[in-house]
């Protein structure tokens, strides 16, 4: 239970889709109810898979090209603790890879759900990075990943997919109710949380490396 606690906190965090409202309203702008609806689902579902993907498969692509659970873990902590610093300053947006002329494209097509809503804007490299680095975590002993382990893993996983659609099901309502300033609030306490588990990863990183000197 506690990995399922971790894991879906930690995701929850450096996902921020409380962040993502604005950007869905706008984006969703004129579509219809069961439209916006249907939107919200496919993006929580290629979130789901996306994350999925990168949780099982991203340790051979680790082995592949021969980086190590160290330097996955510094890269990654320092992905994720800019993004919580984005947040914090208002630009998570702009790091996140959506700029103005992107966002005028995107608006222009109906299949949004994939880019730029589940990628980079939820599943992006600090949670991909995360998900490698918490799996590798699990099994650098040597030791395989107990079915208890796996199912906690992904039930979290599915969790915040869960959250995902719920959030962006109600984008609309929500930026009514939150207003601006709501959303940049809980957006910036976000922030906040992750930075700090940016943080942990590369404190984790340097005492593994003080341990091997």
């Amino acid at each position: 239970m506690d990995i399922f606690i971790y894991l879906f906190v930690a995701l929850f965090s450096v996902l921020n889709p409380i962040g993502t409202v604005p950007i869905f309203v706008g984006l969703t702008q004129g579509y219809s109810a069961s439209e916006r609806s249907k939107t919200s689902l496919i993006t929580s579902i290629n979130v789901f898979v996306i994350l999925l993907i990168s949780f099982f498969v991203g340790q051979y692509v680790l082995s592949f090209f021969g980086i190590t659970i160290t330097a996955l873990r510094i890269a990654g902590g320092i992905i994720i603790a800019s993004s919580g610093f984005s947040l914090l300053n208002g630009n998570f947006s702009k790091n996140k890879g959506i700029n103005k002329k992107v966002q005028k494209e995107v608006e222009t097509r109906q299949h949004i759900a994939l880019t730029p809503l589940a990628m980079p804007m939820l599943a992006g490299p600090g949670s991909i990075s995360l998900l490698i680095a918490y799996y590798q975590e699990l099994t650098e002993t040597g030791a395989s990943m107990t079915t208890s382990e796996i199912l906690f893993s992904c039930f979290a996983i599915l969790a915040v997919a869960i959250l995902i659609y719920l959030i962006l099901r109600s984008a609309h309502y929500l930026a009514k109710i939150l207003g601006s300033s709501g959303i940049v609030a809980i957006s910036r306490i976000i922030g906040f949380l992750t930075i700090a588990i940016g943080i942990q990863y590369i404190i984790s990183a340097v005492l593994s490396i003080i341990r091997g000197i």
